[in-house]
């Protein structure tokens, strides 16, 4: 794989051994969990196992403690082997993180070490039928009942749902209207009230569950509340600009495994009594898009380290690179897959699986209009009027 100046060997190592695990655990068995719809907790469980179950969780509180960047690396190099799996990774980090860095000292020790370990998977309820880029508008109640919530609603689309060892970070709203009144609260598994619809039939992602979650009637303690109330729309915010730069690094290793497939096989495949490589109109082609992906890395990194940094443009970059490196990582496999002509069609190749799960980077963690939308906002907000 590529280099980079000013990347610590470090850095390096960590990245190299998530690539390892990605090749050897995931990518023989992807397109077998995509065909089967398998979710392989076993693996997930063996990743935290070297530390990826809280990547930038703080080791005091059972993290690795790593940074932003380090996190983009690693998805990245995972989504190598299956972006379905890399992906909710990258979800249940996020969650563990929500915790660490807003939730109290007593929600910390209680749940951190089990989602560290991944002995419970998280997943994020935000998205609701009738709210989704527009979260807001979210509709899911809690009411205050003494010492507990009652929560009534439903969140969809929720990506792990529905297993044996579960945790949900729930935003529901405790207040008035808008984003003030937005409180995020953890339910856990088995809490009465709590059940789930079917899984749903997706283009791709199937290596992972997709189901609504619905809450009727379900008490959680207000000990399982994260932060204060109404502070729940800038925990989710917070969360999100993390959650896009994982997501756009598990584009780009889709893509980057994509294009890997396409230069193997043109060094194998003949017409025309040449090798297809050897072509000079595929090689610009190949030329493009081996730069293309480059581009959107050196943007990924950039944004990350500005996330690490806390710099004032950081919102902005990371918009920046979800939506730049998501649609570029689509467009690479989709032209990856062409390379192969009919075989990039067949699933035994394993191509079509990560054109098919790439097209969902673009809609989740917000669309890539939502992107360009806040993009534009800090384009503007400064701007003289006249």
């Amino acid at each position: 794989m590529y280099s980079f100046p000013g990347i610590s060997e470090d850095r390096l190592a960590i990245r190299d051994m998530a690539l390892k695990f990605a090749l050897e655990k995931m990518a023989p068995h992807a397109i077998r969990w995509d065909q089967d719809k398998h979710f392989p907790v076993d693996v997930l469980r063996e990743a935290a196992s070297l530390g990826m179950g809280a990547i930038y969780v703080r080791e005091e509180n059972g993290g690795a403690g790593l940074s932003r960047l380090d996190a983009a690396m690693i998805f990245e190099a995972l989504a190598m082997g299956c972006p379905s799996v890399a992906a909710y990774l990258s979800i249940h980090n996020m969650c563990g993180w929500m915790i660490d860095r807003f939730g109290g000292a007593e929600l910390r020790a209680r749940h951190l070490p089990a989602l560290a370990s991944m002995q419970k998977l998280a997943s994020y309820c935000l998205t609701e039928p009738g709210a989704g880029s527009d979260a807001a508008a979210l509709a899911t109640r809690a009411v205050r009942d003494g010492d507990h919530y009652v929560i009534n609603g439903q969140k969809q689309f929720i990506s792990g749902a529905g297993n044996d060892d579960d945790f949900y970070v729930v935003m529901t709203r405790t207040g008035g209207a808008g984003p003030r009144g937005i409180t995020a609260i953890v339910v856990e598994g088995g809490a009465p009230g709590l059940s789930f619809g079917a899984n749903e039939r997706k283009m791709g992602w199937n290596a992972q569950p997709t189901r609504a979650v619905m809450f009727e009637n379900c008490r959680v303690p207000v000990a399982n509340r994260i932060g204060e109330e109404g502070e729940g729309f800038a925990i989710a915010a917070a969360g999100l600009d993390g959650g896009r730069l994982s997501v756009a690094a598990c584009s780009l290793g889709g893509a980057q495994a994509a294009l890997d497939k396409a230069v193997a096989y043109m060094a194998e495949r003949k017409a025309f009594g040449r090798r297809i490589q050897e072509f000079q109109a595929l090689q610009f082609r190949m030329a493009d898009m081996a730069t293309e992906l480059e581009a959107a890395r050196g943007l990924l990194w950039r944004a990350a380290q500005a996330l690490d940094d806390k710099t004032p443009d950081c919102i902005q970059l990371c918009a920046m690179a979800k939506r730049f490196v998501t649609d570029t990582g689509f467009e690479v496999a989709n032209q990856a897959m062409q390379m192969l002509g009919g075989y990039g069609y067949l699933s035994e190749y394993g191509m079509e699986k990560i054109v098919r799960d790439l097209r969902a980077h673009q809609i989740l963690e917000g669309t890539n209009d939502i992107m360009r939308l806040i993009v534009a906002r800090h384009i503007f907000k400064d701007a003289p009027r006249v």
